[in-house]
């Protein structure tokens, strides 16, 4: 259904085919679309850091960067649609990379993926956006928004829903799944704020990966083929360890099994995160205290002391390998797209893409203003980690969520 008034909207242009396609489908829509590559922080020019000399590239994807700024750019072109450069590397490098390293550093397993939809996609750029005039700002996620009258548990994947055009207006919306639930992505939009979901489009969301493919082959854009990125988001595929040794000093610590023996030595408790597989370093300072027998076992972290900088590591699977050990999770800092009711049974997930988990909340939460913390009771016992996001669903819909205490 074409525009009877036309509506402008920002497309968030990364480069890649699900961004692509959602200026595509837009234009199509009749809507007057402008593409925005956002710039975010270069570690190489602000820090000064060095190349890979093997490979005679920057160790953060800084070459896939300004290959993504090129792919926005010919999208642009090939749609006939203005672009343009919004610069937030200050915002990024403040809200999503600082928090990032200051959060590892204290032993926590922060989720940088969910700060930059906050503070960068659905802050700085949103908040720009509005200020230029537009009506809408779009992105290529794959999640939906839809009309809180048609709730709870399952909606509908209508085509005619896909760019939510007939819902604006509507006061009473809701953020939900997304059609393909391989690539759904509503786990890190958790802290949109309700406000501003009558002016966000997720042109895709109710599509499958493999017809957003063949959509941008009929459209005729270079990014069909665009393997999908991966990695931190913005700056792309990053050996995390690696990124974290220019800003966190490593220190070597002891690896330990669930008896108390060393088995190894690691280079900083704070670079692991809790069911992280490792590999043990037999270290010659260890000679004579290490347990031999675990160099070629597949080990994982069970629990790890940022104090003492010790590592407990164990040979249980990561599906079991803290079976038992949580029920009740405090998540803080929460945002509720939906106020949850004490005693009804939600789903959960500590992480991205984990099977979601039966729970109830323990305490009905203030809506608007204030953070007292909110205590999840899971029916089965759950692995988690401080510092990850436990995000909440009723059905298809996002409730809302917090940072794991």
């Amino acid at each position: 259904m074409r525009q009877t008034k036309t509506k402008k909207v920002f497309v968030g242009l990364s480069g890649g085919v699900d961004s692509s396609v959602s200026a595509a489908l837009l234009k199509n829509a009749g809507y007057d679309v402008t593409g925005v590559f956002i710039r975010v922080w270069n570690p190489a020019s602000k820090q000064g850091l060095t190349l890979n000399r093997e490979e005679g590239q920057s160790l953060f994807g800084l070459c896939e960067a300004a290959d993504d700024r090129l792919d926005a750019m010919r999208i642009c072109a090939k749609l006939a649609i203005p672009f343009v450069e919004l610069d937030l590397e200050k915002e990024y490098k403040k809200e999503v990379v600082d928090y990032m390293i200051r959060d590892y550093s204290v032993g926590k397993t922060p989720n940088p993926d969910v700060m930059c939809n906050r503070y960068i996609k659905f802050g700085g750029f949103y908040k720009w956006a509005m200020r230029k005039g537009a009506d809408f700002v779009a992105t290529g996620h794959y999640a939906r928004v839809l009309p809180s009258a048609r709730s709870p548990l399952s909606f509908p994947r209508r085509r005619e829903s896909r760019l939510d055009s007939r819902l604006r207006g509507n006061d009473s919306l809701v953020l939900c799944t997304g059609t393909d639930s391989n690539k759904d992505q509503s786990y890190f939009l958790w802290q949109i704020k309700k406000e501003q979901l009558p002016h966000i489009l997720f042109p895709v969301g109710g599509m499958e990966k493999p017809e957003v493919r063949k959509l941008a082959k009929k459209f005729g854009l270079i990014t069909a083929d665009k393997k999908d990125s991966q990695g931190l988001c913005f700056i792309g595929k990053v050996d995390m360890k690696e990124f974290l040794q220019h800003y966190i000093m490593p220190k070597k610590g002891k690896v330990l099994n669930e008896a108390g023996k060393t088995i190894g030595e690691h280079d900083g408790a704070f670079f692991y995160t809790l069911g992280q597989r490792m590999a043990i370093n037999l270290s010659p300072s260890l000679e004579g205290e290490i347990e031999r027998g675990c160099e070629n076992t597949p080990l994982y972290v069970t629990s790890k002391d940022i104090e003492k900088n010790t590592l407990i590591v164990s040979q249980k699977s990561p599906k079991g390998i803290l079976a038992g050990s949580v029920t009740e999770i405090k998540i803080k800092n929460c945002n509720w797209l939906v106020k949850p009711r004490k005693g009804k049974t939600y789903q959960a997930r500590t992480r991205y893409r984990q099977p979601l988990q039966s729970c109830h909340v323990l305490s009905s939460p203030p809506f608007q203003g204030g953070d007292r913390g909110v205590v999840v009771v899971f029916d089965k016992p759950q692995t988690v980690a401080p510092g990850q996001s436990l995000v909440l669903y009723d059905g298809d819909m996002l409730i809302g969520g917090g940072i794991i205490a």
